[in-house]
This record gives C-alpha cells, structure tokens and sequence, in this order.
C-alpha cells in the first residue's frame, strides 16, 4: 500500500480511484502500473516539439481519459487544461502548461515504477 499513499501525498485521489475499481486494491494498482509507460508512449511533447499541434491534442486527451480514470488527480488536471487550450487555439498556453506539469508527471511515474 505504500504506492497508494504516496500517490496521495502527490495529490492524487485514490479513494476515487478504488472507488471506481470496486475497492480492488490489486487491480487498481495492476492498471497504474501500466500508466508510466503510456505516458512515454504517447509523447505529448514530442508532438509539440514538431509542430504537431492536433496530435498534441489527441495525445494530451488519451492521457486526460487514462489519468482522470486512476483519478491521478495532477496529471487529469494538467492534460484537461492542455487539450482545452489547444481546442481553444492557444497553443503556446498549452505548451506551457504542458511544460509546467512535467515536474509532477516524473515524480508520478517514478512513484509508480518503485512502488511496491
């Protein structure tokens, strides 16, 4: 349980998220385990590093459903406001809100790579 607990000291909401896995610790926790590699799969900042900007939208927009489904709280947060500035034609607000949310992301991934 040590990954749950420092998963909310991130600010995630993690009685959401066993809420929506029906309190089955173990499969939540299956499911955030495959989360950090789709994070590096999906490459948001990849897509805007080439100008890419509607596959920036539909990167962030994957990454909001699977982070707002764990209810990884931050990262829901910070995908919902890039895809709804990139729909808004603000894309260098979304980049940076993208650029600031990248702190938090790593700390969220390398929590759920050594989580036991």
């Amino acid at each position: 349980m040590a990954l749950l607990e420092e998963l909310k000291g991130l600010g995630s909401n993690v009685d959401e998220g066993l809420e929506r896995f029906m309190g089955n610790a173990a499969l939540y926790e299956r499911m955030l385990r495959k989360l950090p590699d789709m994070i590096k799969k999906t490459d948001v900042a990849g897509a805007f590093a080439d100008g890419e900007l509607k596959e920036a939208e539909e990167r962030a927009h994957a990454l909001k459903g699977a982070t707002g489904n764990l209810s990884v709280t931050p990262l829901y947060e910070g995908y919902t406001k890039v895809v709804d500035l990139l729909r808004a034609g603000q894309p260098d607000e979304a980049k940076a809100v993208y650029d600031g949310m990248t702190s938090v992301q790593e700390q969220v991934i390398a929590c759920i790579e050594r989580g036991e």
